[in-house]
């Protein structure tokens, strides 16, 4: 019973994941599916606990990407913007002048921080929302702003300005973290959304 519950779940997610973006790439639907394979069949519970993150966006796990991005804001989650944005925004000379600070790097550092963020974009990841933020940056320009995505526009078009620029805790989409408490974890999910100063903004 316990393995028919779980390939009828594994069945079930891949659909579901499949239809929340572009189809996944093989070799991404691959490692999906044998990170989920690889809990332990007498844990159905804890599987299902587990599957949940991959409704999100993955979080950082490269150290050098973790210290270098997060000394000036929070470390964004490569999964949150294409492969092609990355490229555009880590090069030696777009990183001299970063939305107007120079965040220069070393040769070597440059190149592990791109290749990992290119490897984890939202168009090579099998993370829903990221395959959502994929489909909705297929064609045109490259978005060098995650607040520039039509998935993320859309996401935060209904809220009023004055919960976020006119908000002193929060000033800008762009301090992720400042709303979503489980940003860096890699969770945008709006349960877990806490805008400062206003306890009730959903009943706005």
């Amino acid at each position: 019973m316990m393995r028919i519950k779980f390939k009828a779940a594994l069945l079930l997610v891949a659909g579901l994941l499949v239809s929340g973006g572009t189809a996944l790439a093989e070799e991404s639907f691959s490692q999906w599916a044998t990170n989920l394979t690889q809990q332990k069949e007498g844990s159905f519970s804890q599987w299902m606990i587990s599957l949940s993150r991959y409704k999100e966006v993955r979080p950082v796990d490269n150290k050098v990407y973790k210290e270098e991005c997060s000394g000036c804001h929070m470390a964004y989650q490569p999964g949150l913007l294409p492969a092609k944005s990355w490229e555009k925004m880590l090069n030696e000379k777009a990183m001299s002048d970063h939305f107007g600070d120079d965040a220069s790097l070393d040769a070597d550092t440059l190149k592990e921080i791109l290749t990992y963020a290119v490897a984890n974009s939202a168009d090579k990841s099998y993370y829903k929302r990221s395959r959502k933020i994929a489909l909705a940056t297929e064609t045109g320009d490259a978005p060098l702003r995650i607040t520039e995505v039509r998935y993320i526009k859309r996401k935060h078009h209904e809220i009023p300005e004055k919960m976020i620029k006119g908000n002193n805790d929060v000033k800008s989409l762009s301090f992720c973290n400042a709303c979503h408490t489980k940003a860096e974890e890699g969770n945008f999910d709006n349960d877990t959304v806490r805008i400062p100063n206003y306890p009730n903004w959903k009943d706005r």
